[in-house]
């Protein structure tokens, strides 16, 4: 992978990380965050698990629907360093 294929990844991957962890903090089920972003279980499964077919738009409305805000999605892309 190039430099920034790299980056986009660990991106990805640290977002998919605070979807669980928001979602774990807020007693969710995967179920639940399936339905309040418009998408299925097994999807947050994939999202949460770092699969490569989840968008990164998914990723990033998923936790606005969870309540995450932009600092808080800037947050984690800070500390992923």
């Amino acid at each position: 992978l190039s430099a920034e294929e790299r980056a986009f990844v660990d991106v990805k991957l640290a977002l998919a990380q605070a979807l669980r962890t928001r979602r774990e903090r807020k007693n969710l089920t995967q179920a639940e965050v399936a339905r309040l972003a418009g998408s299925s279980q097994p999807r947050v499964a994939m999202m949460e698990a770092g699969d490569s077919s989840v968008t990164m738009d998914l990723l990033v409305r998923s936790l606005f629907a969870i309540g995450a805000t932009p600092n808080d999605l800037a947050k984690v892309l800070a500390g992923r360093r």
